[in-house]
């Protein structure tokens, strides 16, 4: 049978739910990594769910940091052009229209240029690395837009692939972090999804196919105090 969820609102993470930039942040940060003399197999395993930034600093002094995140920055943009959008994407963000919101560790140039490429639309919230202090695991972009969609975070959905991303997910408090993907399977994510191809919108908020699901909810998340 399937699931329903009900909400007002949902907030999406981009890389790894709505767009696969896994390989082309891979040829990003190794290029990277080669050019500051750093080993890609130690830079690789902590760039997703991370801000730029915040991996910048843990590999370089400070004096370099700057011109270092603005390299990585022209690196990412420049691999973007093989983004592509991953199932179910696209139909749900139409569905959700003003209803919605992205929460991405990625800059507004770097979030513009990925969904370009995998033809996807951009919501009009989007909260990107600059637009908060604290990044993930920090539960900021989402306690953020939730405020700007005028919406209770305790109302919306979040859907997170990441460890990073759904411990920021989980500490902002929502009606539910749903994980998208295998990885999602080491989190402790409400629900599981292989992707969003089985999910829909519905009167009271969404409703996931069985086929779509990899790991059901312990408890019952069908109920909410407002209505879409």
């Amino acid at each position: 049978m399937p699931t329903d969820v009900a909400c007002t609102a949902v907030l999406f993470d981009c890389d790894g739910v709505l767009v696969d930039s896994i390989d082309s942040g891979a040829r990003a940060w190794t290029r990277w990594a080669r050019e500051y003399g750093l080993d890609p197999a130690v830079v690789l395993p902590g760039i997703h769910g991370r801000r730029s930034m915040e991996t910048v600093r843990l590999f370089l002094p400070e004096d370099a940091r700057v011109a270092g995140l603005g390299r990585i920055e022209d690196i990412e943009i420049s691999e973007a052009t093989d983004t592509e959008a991953l199932p179910g994407a696209r139909e749900l963000l139409e569905a959700m229209t003003s209803d919605s919101a992205i929460v991405t560790s990625a800059s507004a140039a770097l979030l513009a240029a990925r969904l370009g490429a995998a033809g996807l639309p951009l919501p009009s919230i989007a909260i990107t690395a600059a637009d908060v202090q604290a990044g993930k695991p920090a539960p900021d972009g989402y306690l953020l837009a939730a405020q700007q969609l005028g919406r209770p975070i305790e109302h919306c959905v979040i859907f997170e692939d990441s460890v990073t991303g759904v411990a920021a997910g989980l500490a902002a408090g929502p009606h539910c972090v749903v994980g998208v993907g295998e990885r999602a399977l080491d989190t402790p994510a409400d629900i599981v999804v292989r992707d969003l191809s089985g999910t829909s919108r519905t009167e009271h908020g969404l409703r996931f196919a069985e086929a779509s699901i990899l790991r059901s909810p312990g408890r019952d998340l069908g109920q909410c105090t407002v209505v879409l």
